[in-house]
């Protein structure tokens, strides 16, 4: 068995760093792409489909954008998951357990109500870091939460 992790200091975010790096990145290089696109591209096509292409590109970076934003905060009052598409937020007595597999894609948090939600602000892909976090995170939900001591 791990040995126990002490909680961070609050407030704290937990957020992947590589996932973070390829969605922005790419962004950027969608939207450049699409803008040089635009200007270059061939004499049939008119105003109106210039802008349609750099609207397509714009489009395509929120999308990568809603999937680097992700991350969870922590704070005293409790935490705030920030995934793809929506955010939560959760006071500490609402918060049981978090729970890392391997192979998950992210955490799973249980909440009080029967519900459990993916974390993505934890991304399973970064091993050491995401099992870090994990633990941390663990730690935050023992000291503040109503989870058992275990």
């Amino acid at each position: 068995m791990s040995e126990p992790v002490s909680p961070p200091p609050l407030p704290v975010t937990f957020r992947p760093r590589r996932p973070r790096i390829v969605a922005y990145g790419f962004a950027v290089i969608i939207i450049v792409g699409a803008v040089l696109m635009a200007v270059f591209i061939a004499e049939p096509f008119q105003l109106a489909d210039r802008i349609g292409i750099v609207l397509f590109g714009c489009g395509v970076a929120f999308i990568l954008h809603l999937l680097g934003r992700v991350r969870i905060d922590a704070d005293e009052k409790g935490i705030t998951l920030v995934n793809a598409l929506r955010t939560h937020r959760y006071t500490w007595p609402e918060v049981l357990d978090v729970t890392l597999f391997v192979g998950d894609p992210w955490p799973k948090i249980d909440f009080s109500d029967g519900r459990t939600i993916g974390a993505m602000g934890i991304q399973g892909s970064e091993k050491a870091r995401a099992k870090k976090s994990t633990a941390e995170l663990k730690a935050l939900i023992r000291t503040h939460g109503e989870a058992p001591n275990h």
